[in-house]
């Protein structure tokens, strides 16, 4: 068994950690020495250690229903709660898009739920037009589970799918609606959304095609320890099975799990954020995933503090001003920021802030 020293430098030689190795480093390790051996990998692993990025893009969402029975999940409504639910109109993204550019925005998070109805030629049609309209904004839009929805409707492979929506306009995959990569929990969480593999399926097959994507992990609800490393690993792994030279996942975005009003919550499952507890994970995530070089400190759901010090613990990004967001913000996430003041936060961090664009090249 190697000692929790030799562990470390096996991270650091970008050797995979096993399960239990990585187990033993979240359990065992002092935080102090964990975020200063993540930090040490960090700036071995960026353009620039003494740059922490950042992004203007709003997010935008398609519809509000979705038949996923997500628990955590207070935004979406059902097909037949006619008197909630909504499509965006074209007239909508105009006017939210003309806003975003108006801040500087390169971007629009186009996301939404899996609605029964909208299957590949809505979402063809609806890139197609932005596409014309802007043909300078990036379209990073839905998610794996949605495609994975959207094929199935459609009587298409998921890989069709992505093929037909990049022709259309699409950009890049987020990664939303991993939340924690393993089966149990998912059944527990979402019972209706698509399966752990069709999740990695899609991602895999959007690497193939190189479109780039990035990783999420939404923690802090009915999932253990060892399957918060469990879904590192997966993502790890499957980030060495990208072509070389494809994008593969370009970042990591872990989030805490927002419970206020949520079904979890009224089950009895509560978030509680705990800062250390954060700090960890980001920790963890740099030595585990060795071969996606962004991690994001996600301050929407933690706060600016917590982001700064996850900054000297593995994360170089501090992700987006995020211009309109709804979904986590409906249940209980309330943080926000500007560009003025995302930047001071970064400065404040002892860190030179840069502009980015989605694929982590500077835009200033």
């Amino acid at each position: 068994m190697l000692s929790i020293k030799d562990i470390y430098a096996k991270a650091h030689a970008r050797e995979h950690l096993s399960q239990e190795e990585a187990c033993r480093l979240y359990n065992e390790a002092s935080l102090a020495e964990l975020a200063h051996e993540a930090d040490a990998l960090r700036a071995t692993m960026v353009h620039d250690a003494k740059v922490v990025t950042w992004q203007i893009d709003r997010n935008i969402n398609t519809t509000n229903v979705c038949t996923s029975g997500c628990l955590f999940c207070n935004f979406h409504c059902k097909p037949h709660q006619t008197d909630r639910h909504f499509i965006t109109t074209h007239e909508q993204y105009c006017e939210k898009i003309e806003r975003m550019l108006a801040l500087g925005g390169d971007q629009v998070l186009l996301q939404g739920g899996m609605h029964p109805s909208l299957g590949i030629e809505f979402y063809e049609e609806l890139f197609s037009f932005l596409k014309q309209r802007y043909p300078q904004v990036r379209l990073n839009a839905l998610g794996a589970p949605e495609v994975a929805h959207i094929a199935k409707i459609s009587g298409l492979t998921t890989a069709r799918t992505l093929e037909r929506l990049a022709a259309a306009g699409l950009d890049s995959l987020p990664g939303a609606g991993a939340e924690i990569l393993v089966e149990r929990v998912r059944k527990a969480i979402s019972p209706a959304k698509p399966s752990v593999e069709q999740w990695l399926q899609v991602m895999h097959e959007a690497h193939e095609m190189n479109l780039p994507t990035t990783a999420t992990m939404m923690y802090g609800h009915i999932e253990r320890a060892e399957e918060r490393i469990e879904h590192l690993i997966r993502l790890r792994d499957l980030q060495a099975a990208v072509p070389v030279g494809n994008y593969g996942f370009t970042a990591f975005i872990p989030w805490i799990f927002r419970s206020t009003g949520t079904r979890l919550e009224a089950q009895g499952v509560t978030s509680q954020l705990s800062p250390t507890e954060y700090v960890r994970i980001i920790a963890i995530s740099r030595l585990v995933l060795n071969n996606i070089r962004n991690i994001q400190a996600s301050w929407l759901t933690v706060g600016k503090q917590t982001a700064q010090v996850a900054l000297h613990s593995g994360a170089n990004d501090m992700g987006s001003i995020m211009i309109e967001e709804n979904v986590v913000s409906s249940a209980g996430a309330d943080n926000r920021f500007d560009a003025e003041g995302i930047q001071r936060a970064i400065r404040e961090a002892g860190f030179t802030p840069r502009l980015r664009d989605q694929l982590y090249r500077y835009r200033d």
